[in-house]
């Protein structure tokens, strides 16, 4: 190997070859595969290499480009097999770090080639797998949709509850909250509503439900308290 500057080269017994030391690029056909979970897809790629070495080159490999190129065919082959469609399709850097490894290994010290970067452009699925594959995102957004409708459900539910329990403990709360509901409705509708009953008239009644029940449960129609004596008997049962 001839370093640069000016050399002597015998014109009979020597010959020179020149050899590249940038860096090349290869593409890989598209090559069909089946992964790991038995999906058939047709993977092409790129091959980004170097000569590091230009005598294992000249000597230990003929036409070094061409053996390049089917390397990488059969190593893409390889790997895809160890691979399964999801991962071959959201982990694209772990699969290109494995081919340029398995790639790297047979050319690096025997060729003196460098594989310095191996990239999968693109992955061609079959019509069938691509409905289903669509079909399926559809079915998880749908899934994502649903959850996030049941969960604001669920808080506007526990919302409710906690402010029903504290206008109960305002009586007043409520006629509030209806008047400010028929100011609303009315304004929306630009509209005259009517109330058949008062709400004062609907108030009275609660009352008087809740003393009726106070007074049957003081006459001994409900649970007798604790402690309270037990109603004497007639004479004549307690004879017998």
């Amino acid at each position: 190997m001839r370093q640069p500057g000016i050399r002597f080269i015998v014109p009979i017994a020597d010959r020179m070859t020149k050899v590249s030391m940038q860096t090349t690029v290869v593409g890989v056909p598209a090559q069909g595969a089946i992964t790991r979970d038995n999906v058939t897809l047709t993977v092409d790629a790129v091959v980004y290499y170097r000569v590091v070495d230009p005598v294992k080159v000249l000597v230990n490999v003929h036409e070094y480009s061409s053996a390049v190129l089917q390397v990488a065919q059969t190593s893409m082959r390889s790997v895809i097999g160890r691979t399964d469609l999801d991962t071959l399709l959201s982990n694209r850097e772990r699969v290109n770090s494995e081919l340029k490894t398995v790639i790297d290994a047979p050319t690096e010290q025997p060729w003196g080639l460098l594989v310095e970067r191996v990239e999968v452009k693109d992955v061609a699925l079959p019509d069938a797998m691509k409905r289903s594959m669509s079909r399926q995102a559809e079915a998880e957004r749908e899934r994502r949709a649903r959850v996030i409708s049941a969960d604001a459900e669920y808080q506007a539910s526990r919302r409710l509850a906690d402010a029903s329990k504290a206008m109960s403990d305002t009586p007043g709360a409520f006629q509030l909250r209806l008047l400010q509901t028929v100011v609303e409705v009315a304004a929306e509708k630009n509209s005259t509503l009517v109330m058949p009953f008062p709400v004062e008239l609907l108030r009275f009644f609660d009352q008087l439900s809740q003393r009726r029940s106070a007074l049957a449960t003081g006459n001994g129609r409900g649970p007798q308290p604790d402690g309270a004596a037990p109603a004497q008997q007639p004479r004549g049962q307690q004879a017998r």
